[in-house]
């Protein structure tokens, strides 16, 4: 069941510095959301305050806000573990366990989670979740070889088979084609406006063409200046923001005049 998130009055904080000021945003379920903005503008911490990835930091956290259909994320006795398996995130650059096979790399969340499985049942989760990724009949014959003799793209795809595997509601990207050829990204873009038929998807990019392509939905964010916040300056449809966007700064900023 892919979910909607609702953000109210969100600011990030590393330490005494705050880095993204005053979010508000309503994510809706089964569909694609892109952040973009330039570097430095808070996009990518605010993406890991959306499933408490930005607490692992030391020093860091969030104050306001965050609800996944209604329930807040941040509420009191909320375990950080299970919403992070609830709402899964897929990384800039390809992270698979280098030591593991392909097979033991889609499972380990569901491992993880200490969830028991048959093997039946495992067989059928590997299989799913790497058609999900339309990675199944690429490496289907050497599912016992280790994830990291995939090439770049491959292994791109096996980290959201990983994700999917433990059956989340959201799924966060980070940039997730931004170490990978055109090809590769053009196969992870295919696959993220397939995956919003299951799930809520939201993709951090400095790619304009690729938010233009994959997205319902683009945030703009942007900063005033060094050692000042981040902040969300406009929300609306793609189509909008890179058409007929109300603020200057996002017509700056899409039309390359920026900076």
């Amino acid at each position: 069941m892919s979910k909607r998130i609702d953000v109210k009055d969100l600011n990030v904080y590393y330490g005494n510095f705050l880095a993204v000021e005053g979010v508000n945003i309503n994510i809706e379920a089964k569909s694609v959301t892109a952040f973009i903005g330039p570097s430095g503008c808070g996009k990518s911490t605010f993406l890991r305050t959306l499933n408490r990835m930005h607490e692992v930091i030391p020093g860091a956290y969030a104050k306001g806000e965050v609800l996944l259909d209604g329930a807040d994320i941040y509420g009191a006795g909320v375990d950080p573990v299970t919403v992070r398996s609830n709402i899964g995130m897929v990384f800039q650059r390809p992270n698979p366990f280098p030591t593991m096979s392909i097979r033991d790399n889609v499972l380990a969340g569901v491992k993880l989670n200490n969830k028991r499985i048959s093997k039946g049942e495992a067989d059928a989760l590997v299989e799913k979740s790497l058609q999900g990724a339309n990675l199944w009949n690429e490496v289907k014959d050497r599912l016992d070889k280790p994830g990291s003799g995939l090439s770049g793209g491959q292994q791109q795809r096996l980290c959201i088979a990983r994700a999917i595997a433990v059956e989340p509601a959201v799924l966060l990207m980070d940039e997730p084609c931004s170490a990978l050829d055109p090809i590769s990204t053009l196969a992870v873009e295919d696959l993220i406006n397939e995956l919003k038929d299951s799930y809520t998807v939201v993709i951090v990019t400095h790619n304009m063409q690729q938010a233009a392509r994959v997205s319902d939905k683009t945030a703009f964010f942007n900063i005033a200046g060094t050692g000042k916040p981040g902040k969300l300056i406009e929300f609306a449809e793609t189509s909008t923001i890179f058409n007929n966007p109300s603020q200057k700064a996002t017509e700056d900023y899409v039309s390359g005049r920026f900076g």
